[in-house]
């Protein structure tokens, strides 16, 4: 009753009303109306509508207006954090030098009003949302907060009256739970994700919840209120239930509960099964056990296990989860105390809306709300991934979840609270295990029936859309911090379920080498597997990492490796792993190694720990050992192609493996385990480990044929270099072993930058960093800067033009090319092998240009930095005896040419020497070994160090080959030589002695006896001693090759002998080492060099440490015997060699090929694409010196002949035909437009020369006849066509032949067949026509050249009368002469289509200027607006003027004589009427006329023509060939029209004073001889003429008195003259050079006019522009009869009339935009400023940057017809050709016609490149090279030619 009566009145003074009743003491009758009122207003069941909130803006106001209450509450506004939250792609910043967290960022406005010059800073696009942390000093330091909240404004704020919140504080309880209602009675759990409509509901909460965010804008006091009730747990008890009596909220109360029910962890149901039993089904939630019972400890779960594991592969295994999980309410369903956290549950329930996550955001300023806020979200953490797992929008979630939870957990003092008050750590991990068990598949590693691994399986949504991040890059979030990480590494449960869960990442994607056919399917599976190990295992791991540094921090490495180690050997127990691998298996992912190697390394290398305290035993070691070896052996075979048939996929993996993102936490762990392995293993086991998984076992063999039972023979070689780099590799790498971190990244730096020059991002990209940004290497930190200064020079970015555009470029200093290059370094961190190929290219390219002479250079050998001494074991690798025996035998080997050597096995094998004699093994240590008796190798070798072993001399070997091999021959041929039996025969008596020589092969069974004995001795049950050897024993299949028979090899050498002999062998002489070469050998020099060179280090390395080796030196020297003669050799290692030799051969031939190629080619270019050359192309030989009647003859370059052009059969030339629009964008001013970058400026297209010319036309035809008015201008300014050849000719019907095969090439080409684009088939040019060339001699030499004696009006009539004949001649007047019949010859027809084209080019609206389109006035317009086109953009390229000459770039692109004969051809069409021919108007005194014609509009006033259309007008439609004296007469004649209109011109712009001197002077000159060639008298005379108009003078008195502040002086006079007749005459010059071949001479910018002047004939001297004149009847009255035209024009304003008076011919070149220097001032202003044409702030915004124009790429907002923005722009601003900056992405786009390309970018960092999609953010800065390069293709029109990667834009830009 009280609410009806309280709505019906106006709301204003019901809100003052309720105030007023609120503010008593008593207040509950004021209560309960406001609860009636609102019980009325806010109906849940009436939804959000605009009505209720008006009500609740004006009871929050209480009275006043809202508007006014917001500004009111706004000055109490006591936050001092910005808090401005931003959605996707808002653009914030972040700097590195001011945050404390890395996930620090802030809005524009903070960080341009905050001080960070010279900080480490960049842009970025936001790519989930984020928060602007400015004033938070705990994610930043307070150096960096604005000026805004650098004060602490609270302090100074008045506290918040009480009344003024009074009625907020009582509506918006009731407000909030009307939106809870809303969200409860709208979700219905779907059934089928189709019938969810969860939109729908919130587009209609759309307003309320706007609302509520416009609420939290208006600052602290507000917040304060909305916190007390999210927060407040009464009044939610009060509310949530709903009233007794209210239906409608008891409903959906009942809802929300039910919605509830299944918010925990585990389901209810599920609950109930786990309390009473521990061995429920495998099946049932693994997590259901924490709730109800603490789970068994591990030792029982490891025996249910079994049980469990037997189950079947589609159960999924349970993890048990140890007991101490210590709240088991992580599982519970969830409940709710305050609105907050239902608001939450909505908010996740209905996957994160947009508005809802702004509100809660907006809300965090306020630190009581940010405390609840944050433990709310923990505690629906668990929630939250089960929705996350269910969505179906699981990316849009995903940013969401982060956008809040990185504002959340990168406070360190709040992380910290939450993990130690709501078990955050637990919850998370506990949820990612939830998460992963949901796709848990068995594992199939080693033991594929028994396995009893679980792994996750990589094909899953899960994993492939990498659901997972938004849990992982939390953890890795709140990892971060130290308090946080400290407690996790404290809590020892935690640390184990952790290693359980990086346990389902090992062994996942593993892969089988399929063996017979191809795969069918490749899966891409693997780039999750590389995402998820390196998201969810290595960054966490890097995490914690960075809290272990220092000593203090020990027991937490301790307790790591321990549970490392734990699980690890649970692993190899439920893999059923004994000590070989399987074979054919390979997974590249094992995070448990890594963790292991990575917190070994740590705890070595930073906290002091002893390494052997950290290692476990021999049997351990292992099998660790054995899946890193196996990787690195699989990375061989995978380039070694045995992989093939696993598709391209697993070269991806291998590539991945390597690649820089992931190396440091894959192969780098790897081989650092390896290492570490090596270093406590026995040498000997070690490598023979090795060689045989490499399986290169059998190749090791002293006899020149084996058999191998695993590898082809061409797989063996990559193999055996594969396996030799790894021993190098492992042996000589430092990384974790003692390289600081200063000089890692200096060999990192150095290693990409010998590969190639790099730009800095690259270098930045490529170089592994420590993933956690706290870590020592921060890229971009100065240390980076330091190295790079330190090992590279900067390339600045060179433009070539018509070249690529160059970025900046670091590239390596000589000294480290000499000193650091370090090929070891390049082979491990290259992902593409070519890059070792190039980098040792580049090698050789610099050792030639310093001057040392090597025919190929070997990999330079690099001394290593010294061991840390906890690995000093490594060195016993290469001082063991199955090491040394590999390398004599394969040294014999290579000697012997045995097959499948190569240099790279050589050259690693020397490098295994080097290193051995470098790094030598303490002697004492020698003996040490036990029971030396045994060892089977003693006979090759007497001890391990290599020094000693270098000179021991081998005799025999036993080998076992095939009885096909040479070796087995040779004996019978010896033993039928001797015919007696072989036990007497003399060799045969040092047989039994040689008996006991060992052989190499026994490799693999020493190392099994190794591996015996180490099992034993850690006693171990004999029943696993003995396993089956079945793995390695390798039966013959049937039908198996030849037997293998034992041999005996006589061999007598030692690995020095073999060394000198290989020394002569690839030098090519007998003794190349003599015993003087030993005397001044020294080791130290020559580091660079090839073979030879590395040889004699070594030898000379090996004299100068033992005096033995010296000694063994000299005798081998001094007796140097010949190698043994090849032809010995089987053939097949004969051919070998011959091969290499071949191939040397082929490569030479192939060089030669190609440098005289490259040669012609370049002779090609240099004539075709010459640029800047003088000599001008055979298709212009201007007055070239031919004989003068002699045809020109043109080479066509399809058929290759030469010929003249013929009627019948024409030639052509190739052309581009292109509308343009450079001409109408000149201006009058020098200095280019600015871009706009505030609102104040502005860009007027008014005084451009396209808009005056437009004016002035229009004018025109206001007042005049449209015939005359359209012969007095010129057109073509906008959309003109432009013509350019690229010189080359060819015959019009091998053109169409031409066109018609690329008709049906189906190759996807870049231009359009169709709209007959095609490319020069010589030069590749783009073109799109071809111009005919006219028969007959080049230029009008001869007769029609020879200077005539006739006087001026002779001249004059002689002109007259060949216009005369034009209506008689249609066709050139020399072809009528000839042979009439041939009017219509395939000539003309081709120029008549030459002429479509052209008309084609441009568009209608540039074409039709007349009153009536299409009138044949109009088309003789357009034909001769053409011929003006090209002459004046061709001045344009001359640099405006014809001071530079003849030659220049514009020319050769010139076909301007060509072009004149098919305009002249077509023109002659027309005939002009003779009544009204100017040319009568410029040459007699015709006074009768003006009267004849009143009834029609005037004629144009001669002085209102334009004077070089006239010109135009008269050479195209006189006959051709003209004589050159007519044309030396009309432009005699024009000129002095030209002159007479820039007298009139001036006397405008005198003040009235000085008119009246001047006619003065002129009167008192008018009478003196010659006055008609001085320009006072003419002066005086127009000034007395045109005073007779009325109004001429008086009107713009007022205007020029502001033109003409400084008075006249004759010079200023005489000047202004001379400028105003220029454009004429050096447009008649560019005429009648390409006419009539004359030359242009250069000259100086002063002497222009007199130059030009005496070129064209008018005989002037340099001193006035009016001796140049020359009349053929009286000058005065001429000009009085010019002047009466304009005097007869008394009805026109005068105004207009004067306007067309004063025209000004010259303009300036056409500019491009004046561009700001930095890129932030364009951005900033144009990314969010909204279009002009829809309103709206663009997505791609784009500017034109000829005019300005800011237009949306590609929104179809401002679509037309189909015809998206930009596309329309650059027709209307450019005709068809457009030059847009993208504002989001700072490159430029060129759209030219149909096609558009990618330019580049003209803004560039500080390191000289580009940041397209401003990827980086990094400031960046005009560069003016590149606007220079743009601007001039603009204005040369060679777009086309330059850019080459062109595409079709259908009309959507």
């Amino acid at each position: 009753m009280m609410a009806a009566l309280l709505l019906r009145r106006d709301k204003r003074s019901t809100a003052a009303h309720l105030k007023a009743d609120l503010k008593r003491t008593d207040n509950s009758s004021g209560l309960r109306q406001l609860r009636e009122l609102l019980d009325s207003v806010l109906h849940p069941e009436r939804g959000s509508e605009p009505e209720a909130l008006e009500w609740c803006k004006w009871l929050l106001a209480g009275g006043d207006g809202f508007d006014e209450f917001c500004r009111t509450v706004r000055s109490y506004d006591n936050a001092t954090l910005c808090g401005l939250v931003w959605t996707a792609n808002f653009v914030a910043y972040r700097c590195r030098t001011c945050g404390i967290s890395p996930c620090m960022s802030l809005c524009a406005e903070c960080f341009n009003n905050g001080d960070h010059t010279g900080h480490d800073f960049n842009m970025f696009r936001s790519q989930a949302g984020g928060a602007c942390d400015c004033g938070d000093g705990n994610v930043m330091r307070e150096s960096g907060f604005c000026s805004r909240h650098r004060l602490k404004t609270g302090e100074n704020v008045p506290s918040v009256p009480r009344d003024l919140l009074l009625m907020s504080e009582m509506v918006l309880p009731r407000f909030i739970i009307t939106i809870i209602q809303y969200l409860r009675d709208g979700y219905t759990e779907p059934e089928s994700p189709a019938d969810r409509d969860l939109q729908k509901v919130l587009q209609q909460l759309d307003l309320h919840i706007s609302f509520l965010e416009e609420l939290t804008k208006m600052g602290g006091a507000m917040r304060t209120v909305l916190t007390k009730i999210l927060t407040n747990q009464q009044t939610f008890k009060e509310l949530s239930m709903g009233q007794e009596e209210n239906v409608y909220a008891k409903r959906n109360y009942e809802k929300y509960l039910s919605a509830l029910k299944s918010s925990g962890l585990v389901s209810v149901e599920e609950k109930g099964a786990g309390a009473g039993a521990t061995d429920t089904p495998a099946g049932a939630g693994a997590l259901g056990l924490l709730g109800a019972t603490a789970a068994a400890s591990l030792e029982d779960s490891s025996k249910e296990e079994d049980q469990d594991g037997l189950q079947g592969v589609g159960q999924r295994k349970r993890v048990k989860l140890s007991s101490s999980t210590k709240d088991p309410s992580i599982m519970d369903t969830l409940k709710h105390k305050c609105f907050l956290e239902e608001l939450l549950f909505w908010t996740i329930k209905y996957e994160f809306p947009q508005k809802m996550v702004t509100f809660l955001l907006n809300m965090l300023p306020d630190q009581d709300y940010k405390i609840t806020f944050t433990k709310t979200f923990v505690q629906h953490y668990a929630f939250i991934m089960k929705t996350l797992m269910k969505s179906h929008e699981s990316d849009t979630m995903s940013n969401r979840i982060v956008h809040i939870s990185v504002q959340l957990f990168s406070n360190e003092e709040l992380a910290r609270h939450v993990t130690e008050e709501c078990q955050l750590l637990d919850i998370m991990v506990t949820v990612l295990l939830y998460m992963m068990e949901s796709c848990l598949i068995k594992s199939e590693l080693q033991d594929e029936e028994n396995n009893r691994h679980v792994v996750v399986n990589c094909g899953e949504a899960l994993l492939k859309n990498n659901t997972y991040w938004p849990l992982v890059s939390d953890f890795i979030n709140i990892l971060s911090h130290q308090s946080v990480a400290k407690r996790f590494l404290e809590d020892q449960s935690l640390l184990m379920l952790w290693m359980s869960f990086v346990s389902f990442f090992q062994g996942m994607n593993l892969n089988k080498r399929e063996l017979n056919e191809h795969v069918e399917f490749e899966s891409q599976t693997y780039y999750a597997a590389f995402a998820a190990e390196l998201e969810a295992c290595a960054q966490p791991m890097w995490g914690l990492l960075t809290h272990c540094k220092v000593k203090e921090t020990q027991e937490y490495t301790k307790t790591v490796v321990r549970y490392c180690l734990e699980t690890l050997q649970m692993w190899f127990d439920a893999i059923g792993f004994v000590d070989e691998p399987a074979l054919n298996q390979l997974t590249f992912h094992l995070p448990l190694h890594r963790y292991y190697a990575m917190f070994l390394s740590k705890g070595v290398k930073c906290q002091g720990l002893d390494l052997d305290s950290l290692l476990p035993d021999q049997e351990m070691l292992m099998k660790i050992m054995v899946h890193p070896l196996q990787i690195q052996a699989s990375l061989s075979e995978i380039h070694s192609n045995m992989w093939v048939r696993n598709g391209l996929q697993i070269k991806g993996q291998a590539m991945t493996y390597v690649q820089s993102h992931f190396c440091n936490s894959m192969i780098d762990p790897d081989i650092y385990l390896l290492q570490v392995c090596a270093s406590r293993l026995d040498p000997d086991y070690f490598i023979s480990s090795v060689f045989e998984r490499f399986k290169v076992v059998d190749l090791l063999t002293m006899a020149s044929q084996h058999q191998n039972a695993v590898l082809d023979s061409e797989q063996e070689r990559p193999m055996l270099e594969g396996a030799l780099t790894f021993l190098v590799i492992l042996s000589s790498l430092r990384v974790h072993l003692g390289m600081s971190d200063d000089e890692i990244l200096r060999a990192e730096m150095v290693s990409q930058l010998c590969m190639n020059d790099r730009t800095h991002s690259s270098l930045l990209d490529l170089i592994p960093e420590n993933p956690n940004p706290k870590s020592g290497v921060v890229p971009g930190s100065c240390s980076f800067e330091e190295m790079l200064a330190a090992v590279a020079d900067f390339k600045a970015p060179v433009f070539e033009p018509g070249g690529s555009m160059q970025q900046g470029m670091y590239t390596p200093k000589a000294e480290v090319w000499e000193k650091e290059f370090d090929p070891i370094m390049v082979i491990l961190r290259t992902v593409y092998r070519r890059d070792v190929q190039s980098a040792m290219d580049r090698y050789g390219a610099f050792l030639k240009q310093s001057g040392v002479q090597t025919g190929n250079p070997w990999p330079p050998y690099k001394e290593r930095t010294p061991l840390h001494p906890c690995y000093k074991g490594l060195v016993r690798l290469l001082h063991c005896k199955t090491l040394h025996i590999v390398i004599f035998t394969l040294l014999y080997k290579i000697w012997m040419d045995h097959q499948n050597m190569s240099e790279h096995v050589l050259c690693m094998v020397l490098y295994l020497i080097e290193l051995g004699l470098d790094n030598q093994v303490q002697d004492d240590k020698v003996e040490e070994e036990p029971c030396i008796e045994e060892h089977c190798h003693d006979s090759w070798f007497p001890g391990t160090s290599l020094l000693s072993n270098l000179h021991h001399v081998i005799n025999f070997v036993r080998v076992r080959v095939p009885e096909t091999a040479p070796e087995v021959e040779r004996k019978r041929e010896r033993e039928r030589e001797r015919e007696t039996p072989a036990s007497t025969s003399s060799e045969s008596s040092s047989f039994g002695q040689n008996l006991r020589e060992a052989q190499v092969f026994s490799l693999v069974a020493e190392r099994r006896r190794k591996f015996q004995e180490i099992i034993n001795r850690s006693n171990h049950e004999a029943s696993q001693a003995v396993r089956p050897k079945s793995s390695s024993s390798r039966s013959l299949p049937p039908g198996s090759p030849p037997q293998l028979v034992t041999e005996i090899l006589e061999i007598g050498e030692s690995m020095l002998s073999l060394l000198v002999k290989l020394h002569q062998k690839l030098s090519g002489k007998q003794n190349s080492l003599s015993l003087s070469w030993l005397a001044e050998a020294d080791p130290a020099h020559h580091p660079h060099g090839d073979g030879l060179t590395a040889i004699e280090r070594i030898l000379a390395k090996a004299a100068a440490r033992s005096r033995h080796s010296k000694r063994c030196l000299q005798e081998i020297c001094g007796k140097v015997c010949p190698p043994i003669p090849p032809k010995k050799n089987s053939p097949g290692d004969k051919k070998s060699m011959d091969k290499e030799e071949r191939r040397q051969r082929a490569r030479e031939r192939q060089q030669k090929l190609l440098a005289e190629f490259a040669s012609r080619q370049k002779s090609f270019m240099e004539t075709a694409m010459d640029v800047e050359s003088p000599e001008t192309d055979a298709v212009m030989d201007m007055g070239s010196a031919e004989a003068l009647d002699s045809e020109v003859l043109y080479d066509c370059v399809i058929c290759g002949q030469s010929g003249p052009s013929t009627e019948d059969r024409p030639t052509g030339l190739v052309v581009l035909l292109q509308a343009s629009s450079v001409l109408g964008h000149r201006c009058r001013s020098d200095t280019p437009k600015r871009l706009p970058t505030t609102d104040e400026e502005h860009i007027y297209p008014v005084d451009t020369c396209g808009a005056a010319h437009d004016v002035r036309l229009t004018l025109m035809q206001r007042y005049f006849k449209d015939s005359s008015c359209l012969q007095s201008v010129s057109i073509g300014w906008d959309g003109g066509v432009y013509v350019q050849t690229c010189g080359h000719t060819l015959h019009i019907d091998c053109h169409k032949s031409y066109m018609e095969s690329l008709r049906n090439d189906q190759v996807l080409q870049g231009f359009s067949v169709d709209k007959g684009e095609f490319t020069c088939p010589l030069c590749r040019q783009f073109a799109n026509s071809v111009l005919p060339c006219r028969p007959g001699r080049g230029m009008e030499t001869g007769a029609w050249h020879t200077p005539s004696n006739k006087s001026m009006s002779t001249l004059v009539r002689e002109v007259e009368d060949l216009q005369e004949q034009l209506g008689i001649f249609p066709v050139s007047a020399s072809l009528k002469q000839r042979d009439p019949i041939l009017a219509e010859s395939n000539l003309s027809k081709e120029m008549e289509s030459v002429i479509k084209d052209i008309k084609n080019t441009t568009q209608k609206k540039y074409m039709d200027y007349g009153k009536n389109p299409g009138s044949p006035d109009n088309d003789f317009l357009f034909m001769y607006s053409v011929a003006r086109t090209n002459l004046e953009l061709e001045l344009v390229h001359r640099g405006g003027n014809l001071c530079s000459g003849g030659a220049s770039a514009a020319a050769k692109r010139s076909c301007l004589n060509q072009l004149f004969h098919v305009l002249a051809m077509h023109m002659r069409l027309y005939s002009i009427d003779s009544a009204y021919n100017p040319w009568t108007r410029l040459t007699q005194s015709t006074h009768s006329r003006d009267t004849e014609y009143c009834e029609e509009r005037p004629e144009v006033p001669m002085l209102f023509r334009d004077v070089p259309s006239l010109l135009i007008i008269f050479i195209l439609t006189m006959p051709q060939p003209l004589r050159k004296e007519h044309f030396t007469c009309v432009v005699k004649v024009l000129y002095s029209l030209q002159y007479t209109q820039a007298l009139a011109a001036l006397s405008v712009r005198f003040s009235r004073e000085e008119r009246l001197a001047w006619s003065n002077t002129g009167a008192a000159k008018k009478n003196t001889p010659n006055s008609d060639k001085s320009w006072e008298s003419l002066l005086g005379h127009v000034i007395s003429e045109l005073t007779k108009a009325k109004d001429v003078y008086d009107t713009s008195s007022e205007e020029a008195l502001v033109l003409s502040s400084s008075v006249w002086s004759p010079q200023s006079i005489e000047f202004s003259l001379q400028q105003f007749c220029l454009p004429f005459l050096r447009l008649s010059c560019l005429l009648q050079h390409h006419l009539y071949g004359d030359s242009l001479p250069g000259c100086l910018v002063e002497e222009e006019f007199s130059l030009l002047a005496g070129c064209l004939g008018l005989a002037g001297s340099a001193q006035s522009s009016a001796a140049c004149l020359e009349w053929n009847i009286s000058a005065f009255d001429l000009i009085s009869q010019w002047c009466s035209e304009v005097i007869a024009l008394s009805d026109a304003p005068t105004q207009q009339s004067v306007s067309l008076l004063v025209q000004d011919p010259q303009w300036a070149a056409p500019r491009l935009l004046h561009l700001p220097d930095n890129y932030n001032t364009i951005f900033q202003y144009y990314h969010s400023k909204s279009c002009t044409s829809c309103g709206k702030t663009p997505k791609d915004p784009a500017l034109c940057l000829v005019c300005g124009a800011f237009v949306c790429l590609k929104g179809h907002c401002c679509k037309q017809q189909g015809v998206c923005e930009c596309v329309l722009h650059s027709q209307h601003c450019g005709a068809a050709t457009g030059i847009f900056l993208l504002i989001n992405a700072s490159v430029i786009i060129i759209i030219r016609g149909h096609r558009f390309c990618l330019w580049g970018s003209v803004y560039l960092d500080a390191h000289g490149e580009e940041d397209r999609d401003l990827r980086r953010g990094k400031p960046l800065y005009l560069c003016e090279e590149r606007y220079r390069v743009l601007e001039q293709q603009w204005v040369s029109h060679t777009f086309d030619h330059i850019n080459k990667r062109w595409g079709p834009h259908y009309n959507g830009l």
